[in-house]
């Protein structure tokens, strides 16, 4: 009878290392895309507009490799300056195409009062590229 009990509960424990050994560990897990601060090289837009008139502005970026792509728009400080910069996103850690063409995205800006406004996107960790539009 005992040795009934022992193979009884040999196989029980058996059976449970089985069940949580195959468990779904083993799925190639796919890689979290990845974001960094991509340097601004150019802003082209209108340079005068109105009240309550948005103004679209084409902003030229470099990516660290051809599959990075654009992300949003974030602010940034340099010292006591305050501007925007681009984040770029990137879909995994390795990437073959390794020359980046410049990228464009479009910033909309839209002002509730009139006066000359600056524009400023990170170019580098130490300078802003800046555009000023004036509002009528």
């Amino acid at each position: 009878m005992k040795n009934f009990k022992f193979k009884t509960v040999f196989v029980v424990l058996f059976s449970v290392t089985v069940l949580v050994s195959c468990s779904n560990d083993d799925k190639p897990s796919t890689p979290e895309p990845t974001t960094k601060i991509a340097f601004v090289t150019e802003v082209k837009g209108p340079v005068a507009g109105k009240v309550n008139e948005e103004l679209s502005y084409d902003v030229t970026f470099i990516v660290d490799n051809a599959c990075g792509e654009f992300n949003k728009i974030t602010e940034a400080t340099i010292g006591i300056d305050k501007g925007l910069q681009v984040e770029a996103k990137y879909a995994s850690e390795v990437c073959t195409q390794q020359v980046p063409d410049p990228k464009k995205t479009v910033y909309k800006f839209k002002s509730t009062a009139k006066g000359t406004f600056e524009i400023k996107f990170k170019k580098s960790d130490k300078e802003f590229v800046t555009t000023k539009v004036v509002i009528e």
